[in-house]
């Protein structure tokens, strides 16, 4: 049985991973886990890299119809 405090941890980590996820920004270490289980022969990207490639996403970096908000 968990501890309140083991609890209350694993409640901030789900809110925390929310509000991530709302604003664009994934997990990296569910990334790195999901690249070694469905793609061994690729290296994942770095944490900066992994933070810039959703950050770019999320503003639509690349996309031929330019800044995108939402």
């Amino acid at each position: 049985m968990q501890s309140f405090r083991e609890r209350l941890q694993a409640f901030n980590k789900c809110v925390c991973d929310g509000a991530r996820l709302m604003v664009g920004q994934g997990d990296y270490g569910t990334y790195v886990a999901h690249i070694a289980k469905t793609h061994p022969d690729q290296a994942p990207m770095t944490e900066r890299e992994f933070f810039r490639n959703r950050e770019n996403a999320r503003f639509g970096v690349g996309n031929s119809s330019g800044f995108r908000c939402c």
